[in-house]
């Protein structure tokens, strides 16, 4: 069996999720990658109403969809950051409140806990986020880094992330952490360390994503053979390396879509991630999960990207064979 291709909605969160699911099945997708934001899943509406939720179902069961998985990166990202006016940004007025940094954490935590409770009412297992990172400013080690204040960053990610996983168990719901810099967990070495952290509990796990590892020069097939027991949900998405002597891999502050960057996502297909590879590597795993587009690229119509990244996966992810193929030759 195919596994089903799916569409993360974050980056279509200023659709309504009637309009989106309507161009979502005529792109060609199975179901939909339900984001915390815009109107698509709303976590505070879903624990009060049961009539949210199954309004929330029909409306996906209209269209001819289904839903794996629930996302919510952008609160996922307050639980272990250094809280600035960035933030206010990305979270919920009530997440933000007053503003006081670690209240903001304690809230974003509350609401991740309130995440996998809220999934679990839909009838959904896996939640997709990020984690944030209190020690991230320290990738690069001037003025040189004190070991204790790394290995304290874990620590306060295990302090604060063991908590919501208590609850994650506690309703049958696990996490895929978007492995992804800015994260706690950003590359193969980094990953090890935050679940040794974690204590390798088995609701804490990874949405993997290739497009994260390609401009960090990480192979992909190498992370997922790594982690083949911990890859929850897969992220197709590609990103582009445009190294030519001037540019940086730093992205030099540019935003993404300047062509002055070193890296940029692109459409599926369109940078340099192998997918053939990729695919061949999640099947050895036995991953069955969905295969969800998160579709990013400054330079395409989203619309004509996202048809053409149905189908490129679609094309893709064929089924493994059953017989060696040279066994018609044997006696």
């Amino acid at each position: 069996m195919p596994r089903p291709v799916t569409l993360f909605t974050g980056q279509w969160a200023d659709l309504p999720l009637e309009t989106l699911a309507a161009k979502a099945k005529s792109f060609g997708y199975d179901g939909l990658e339900l984001a915390c934001w815009g109107d698509h899943f709303e976590v505070t509406k879903a624990l009060e109403s049961d009539k949210y939720l199954r309004e929330k179902r029909e409306l996906l069961e209209r269209h001819g969809l289904q839903c794996f998985a629930i996302s919510n990166h952008l609160v996922g990202q307050a639980v272990c950051d250094p809280i600035d006016e960035r933030h206010k940004a990305i979270v919920p007025p009530h997440v933000w409140g007053d503003g006081d940094a670690e209240g903001v954490r304690q809230r974003a935590a509350a609401e991740m806990q309130n995440t996998a409770r809220a999934a679990a009412a839909f009838g959904v297992k896996t939640v997709n986020g990020f984690t944030g990172s209190s020690i991230w400013h320290m990738i690069y080690s001037f003025p040189p880094n004190n070991p204790a204040a790394i290995e304290a960053g874990y620590q306060d990610f295990a302090d604060r992330w063991n908590p919501i996983m208590d609850v994650f168990d506690a309703v049958g719901v696990k996490f895929g952490l978007e492995v992804h810099p800015t994260e706690i967990a950003y590359d193969i070495v980094t990953t090890e360390k935050a679940l040794a952290a974690i204590g390798n509990r088995p609701a804490f796990g990874i949405n993997f994503d290739p497009s994260h590892l390609i401009h960090q020069f990480v192979d992909p097939v190498l992370f997922i053979e790594t982690f083949a027991d911990r890859i929850y949900h897969v992220h197709v998405k590609d990103s582009r390396v445009t190294l030519n002597g001037r540019s940086s891999i730093l992205a030099s502050h540019l935003n993404f879509g300047d062509p002055r960057r070193g890296w940029d996502f692109v459409s599926p297909g369109h940078g340099d991630a192998k997918w053939d590879p990729i695919f061949r590597a999640l099947t050895r795993i036995g991953y069955q999960g969905p295969l969800s587009v998160e579709w990013e690229d400054s330079g395409m119509d989203r619309e004509f990207g996202a048809a053409e990244a149905a189908a490129l996966v679609k094309k893709n992810d064929f089924p493994p064979s059953a017989v060696a193929f040279d066994a018609a030759f044997q006696k």
